[in-house]
């Protein structure tokens, strides 16, 4: 039997629409490149014989750390297919396509030994940058020869509304991110390995933090918007400052409390992980009926800056495990994307607040670079009580210099 969903605003839930269907977020599509007879294309990439030209991408162990290697950093205009594969790297399990800061391409879960992923792009020519998180260079530049991709017209309200529209697909993929994420937890946790099982946790736990304020507010069918035996966000994410005595312990947090604080994994632990395993699953079924208005990116982005105030500079999120800061980073990545979906419109209506939130958006980002740590679980230092005794102030005031700029968005898409 096929289960169904309502949306259903619950209380305090910052969700706001659900309408029929998702588009896909894509470049404008060009010409096919061309290629040599030997199947080379001219700018030294690779044509695979359909018109697309070819980039092989290995992440590898090298002697002074993981490395993401291109086989070109070059390719023209038209299709561009990336074969991802995971050779020995063990601190990358990302790989993604960005133009300026957007991410148009991205595969996740990239773990070493498993099977090659491709991900093909529709690229017009301009400078784009490979990025790899955890790499001892994440970010390489690539350039894509040829016609650039015609700009995107109309008013301003149009353009937000299309940025609204491609966004849906970002969210998509963080959600198939997450169920791959979570599945590879529950193995790991049903293998009885906590190493495994503890390194699992941190890297499923971003995807959740992305999406976070579009996600939140998911009832299903048949329970009370109060009832928190049926809202999603609660079995997915609650934590011990919002426990329901009626429901108890559930999600995320229940497993992260018995692999880092009792460091053992029981059966109860094994039906946590199951349950969550269920819930993102259902969760998941959503997205293809996912669409927003602008205004919905502008609240969201400013409500995961509200979430890294409330939760992850007071370290109460990952109580636990105290990887804060990758859901830190979660938080903000989600921001910012929205932010760029809106770009467009929003440089219509106001050029000078968007240089404002882009140089704000760098300052958090930098800042956070100086915490990322290869070695650690999600790839962030631990946020300990030391840390967060010597740098929550610094890291709030950063945060909220960007929160205050992001908070005007609302208003200026709604009235556009």
């Amino acid at each position: 039997m096929t289960t169904r969903f309502t949306m259903t605003r619950a209380a305090g839930l910052r969700r706001t629409s659900l309408l029929a269907a998702t588009a896909a977020l894509a470049a404008t599509a060009l010409a096919a490149c061309g290629s040599d007879s030997d199947g080379t294309a001219t700018d030294g990439s690779s044509d695979s014989g359909s018109g697309a030209s070819q980039i092989a991408v290995k992440l590898v162990s090298g002697t002074d750390g993981d490395e993401c290697q291109l086989s070109d950093t070059t390719a023209k205009a038209g299709p561009v297919t990336f074969e991802v594969t995971n050779e020995s790297a063990t601190g990358i399990t990302e790989f993604e396509v960005l133009s300026g800061e957007k991410i148009i391409g991205e595969k996740e879960s990239l773990a070493p030994g498993l099977p090659s992923a491709t991900l093909t792009l529709t690229l017009g020519g301009g400078d784009y940058t490979i990025y790899c998180p955890g790499a001892t260079e994440e970010k390489i530049d690539f350039t894509v020869t040829g016609e650039a991709s015609a700009s995107p017209t109309g008013t301003a309200a149009q353009l937000l509304q299309q940025g609204a529209t491609d966004y849906a697909s970002y969210v998509t993929t963080q959600l198939d991110g997450m169920v791959t994420g979570v599945k590879s937890l529950q193995s790991a946790i049903d293998a009885g390995d906590l190493t495994a099982a503890q390194k699992a946790y941190a890297e499923a736990r971003p995807f959740y933090e992305k999406i976070e304020s579009d996600v939140d507010g998911f009832v299903m069918d048949g329970f009370d918007p109060t009832d928190n035996h049926g809202n999603l966000d609660y079995l997915i994410d609650m934590r011990a400052s919002n426990e329901d005595p009626a429901v108890g312990w559930s999600g995320f947090h229940a497993v992260e409390r018995d692999l880092f604080q009792a460091k053992e994994i029981t059966d109860q632990t094994k039906q946590y992980a199951a349950d969550l395993t269920t819930n993102v699953e259902k969760l998941a079924e959503l997205s293809t009926s996912l669409t927003y208005k602008p205004e919905d990116l502008a609240n969201g982005a400013a409500g995961l800056l509200e979430e890294v105030q409330a939760n992850k500079i007071s370290g109460e999120e990952e109580a636990f495990s105290h990887i804060d800061l990758v859901d830190f980073a979660g938080n903000v990545e989600g921001a910012q994307q929205a932010f760029e979906a809106l770009r467009a419109g929003l440089t219509e209506i106001d050029a000078t607040l968007v240089d404002t939130i882009t140089a704000r958006f760098e300052a958090v980002n930098t800042l956070l670079e100086t915490y990322k740590d290869p070695s650690a679980l999600g790839g962030y230092k631990l946020y300990t009580a030391e840390v967060k005794k010597t740098d929550a102030s610094k890291l709030s005031q950063t945060v909220q210099a960007l929160q205050d700029s992001l908070s005007r968005l609302a208003e200026k898409v709604a009235t556009a």
